[in-house]
């Protein structure tokens, strides 16, 4: 067998790997159970699908004001403290969206510390209450506005003053013309972050279980253990994952759409509009506001009580729940990093549009939901086991409740994570270099291991970087699939946010938030060279 036929057959394993969980998700439609789905429709579908009606909605709502207004000042204008605000804003992406989620609740609940100290000190009783739609959404916007700050920031680059002043010579003011003028031409940009930042809120785990805010992925978990029903699961993860296709389908539009916003090249060049007196302090007030509610207030308080629970809560337990969440990092980051080179290197020797839906079809499951994969895995693992246990007359699970069924699932979920800078970073290696290889007799694995791994070095360390800290952070995933016992600071971090332990949550919350700072960091090395 040559090289390049292993390839096409190790793209398609790979890419078996995520078809497998989705279409059992999906044919689980055509084989309905009328019990399930009469229980489903009477008693549980109308709350969700008006929860997350109003999710999706007013998250959209809040991640647009927020991301886009806060592109416009720091790649458009010019304003006191702009450089810092133009990565600082990026931070919130370091803290999961359930870490900031329990920080407000223990900080403006009713027995929340800000609320007790307003009625100790104040006499003020009513206070908005935070564990209600309004506080889901409010939270889950300050998580993932800069899905859209990133890529309206990207399409507001060039869009300065130039732009302004050819459309105010034509008679419109400085308002009117950043609507019918910027806006307008950054609108691809700004949708392709807006869709992410929804399937992100589709796929949200923590967050809406911090608050008991119902929505199919806490659905999926409790029919799954708290009703047993593993087809309930089923049926509700595959109504999730089909509203999640049309919202895949929906960014691949906008995506090809992105020509409209203004090149790099451009940006460069283009001067900034220029803020003085009372605009200059409202942009740096509102960009203040947004860092210190979305990252530095809850990176300070989970700290804080870190530290006063240090003494008394730190114990060899933590040990435990760090190492299995660093094991699992590393052995998912490695095995999703292996197969995405594995990939991205079939996808550069044949370059043919069979290979590129392969890819396709391999990275999809980055954009489902952790609870259905969830699902998708276990269905035909618990399958297979039953099968063993039948013809081998066994006496429990051989792959059920193993780490074997945590890492596909990661692979599943993650692959897209790790598949992109290495498919960016083969694109860099020209073919000259493959010819010059071919020139010496290096071909094949040879070629691979002598010439483009070590030109591919940053890209895999990028890779294994973004990838070790998504698993870090991974949730629903690891709390559905994990062996018995087998605890991560993750799983700590629901289990104490369960049970309203707000400061017993926050030790593993920061181990969690401090290592996601690796791939922000990243992230703003990135855009600094275009700032």
């Amino acid at each position: 067998m040559t090289f390049k036929a292993a390839s096409w057959l190790t793209a398609l394993a790979i890419a078996l790997i995520t078809a497998i969980p989705v279409a059992v998700v999906l044919l689980s439609l055509l084989h309905p159970d009328q019990a399930v789905w009469d229980h489903l429709w009477q008693y549980v579908l109308p709350e969700l699908l008006v929860n997350t009606f109003w999710l999706v909605l007013g998250v959209g709502l809040g991640v647009s004001l927020l991301g886009v207004s806060l592109a416009w000042l720091t790649a458009a204008c010019d304003y006191p403290g702009r450089r810092f605000f133009s990565w600082a804003l990026l931070l919130p992406l370091a803290l999961p969206a359930y870490v900031t989620a329990f920080v407000w609740l223990g900080l403006f609940d009713f027995t929340g510390t800000f609320t007790t100290f307003l009625r100790n000190h104040w006499g003020i009783a009513q206070v908005p209450q935070v564990r209600s739609r309004a506080g889901v959404i409010l939270v889950m916007t300050l998580a993932l506005y800069p899905y859209v700050y990133l890529t309206a920031r990207a399409a507001f680059q060039g869009q300065g003053r130039r732009l302004m002043e050819a459309a105010q010579s034509l008679g419109q003011g400085r308002m009117r013309a950043f609507f019918s003028v910027a806006l307008p031409m950054a609108r691809p940009g700004i949708m392709a972050g807006l869709m992410l930042a929804l399937m992100e809120t589709l796929a949200d785990f923590g967050t809406v279980a911090v608050f008991n805010y119902n929505t199919f992925t806490t659905a999926i978990y409790k029919s799954w253990f708290s009703l047993f029903s593993l087809p309930a699961a089923g049926q509700l993860a595959s109504f999730l994952a089909f509203f999640v296709f049309v919202a895949v389908l929906l960014e691949q539009q906008l995506r090809a759409r992105r020509s409209y916003a203004a090149s790099a090249k451009s940006a460069s060049s283009s001067p900034r509009i220029g803020l003085r007196g009372i605009p200059a302090g409202l942009a740096v007030f509102w960009s203040s506001l947004i860092f210190l509610i979305a990252f530095a207030l809850p990176f300070w308080q989970i700290l804080d009580w870190s530290a006063s629970v240090f003494e008394t809560d730190f114990d060899a337990r933590y040990i435990e729940f760090a190492w299995r969440s660093l094991l699992l990092a590393g052995l998912g980051a490695l095995l999703v990093a292996a197969l995405a080179l594995a990939l991205g290197y079939a996808q550069r020797l044949a370059r043919t549009t069979a290979m590129n839906v392969t890819a396709r079809l391999a990275t999809i499951g980055y954009a489902l939901p952790g609870a259905v994969l969830a699902v998708g895995i276990y269905i035909p693992v618990a399958w297979l086991d039953n099968q063993l246990i039948d013809t081998f007359a066994l006496d429990g699970q051989v792959l059920g409740g193993t780490l074997l069924v945590m890492l596909l699932a990661y692979c599943a979920r993650f692959l897209a994570v790790s598949h992109g800078p290495i498919e960016s970073g083969l694109g860099r290696i020209g073919r000259s270099i493959d010819e010059a290889a071919l020139s010496l007799g290096v071909t094949g694995a040879k070629r691979l291991w002598r010439v483009h791994l070590p030109m591919l070095r940053v890209p895999l360390l990028t890779a294994l970087a973004l990838t070790f800290v998504d698993i870090m952070k991974e949730l629903p995933i690891t709390l559905m699939t994990r062996p018995f016992g087998w605890d991560t600071l993750a799983v700590r971090v629901f289990e104490m946010t369960s049970e309203g332990e707000w400061e017993r949550a926050a030790l593993p919350a920061a181990a969690i938030a401090i290592v996601g700072l690796l791939p922000v960091v990243y992230l703003i090395r990135k855009t600094d060279a275009h700032a």
